[in-house]
């Protein structure tokens, strides 16, 4: 079983760009832990914000953003690796 890690985002924005190489990063770490600790996997799912005008509303002004489909926690830009890490680990929000 996995869950869905919503990864909204935009060609062309820096902070995006940023925001996916950190998770590149640490997705796999934070996996790992998931996978020791029982909790399902995640899967990066990268949404295009410029496709809907509800998410352009939603999401345009903060991008990126992640939104975690098992509990629909959200974590907003700016995040460094250590609360990326417990956000997707499922130990902090």
């Amino acid at each position: 079983m996995t869950v869905n890690v919503l990864f909204f985002t935009t060609v062309g924005c820096h902070l995006c760009e940023q925001a996916e190489a950190l998770l590149d990063a640490v997705l796999p770490h934070a996996n790992g832990l998931r996978a020791q600790s029982g909790l399902a996997l995640l899967q990066l799912q990268k949404v295009e914000v410029s496709e809907s005008v509800a998410l352009m509303e939603r999401y345009g002004s903060r991008i990126p953003v992640l939104l975690l489909e098992e509990n629909a926690q959200e974590l907003a830009w700016p995040f460094e690796q250590t609360r990326l890490f417990g956000f997707l680990s499922g130990f902090t929000g």
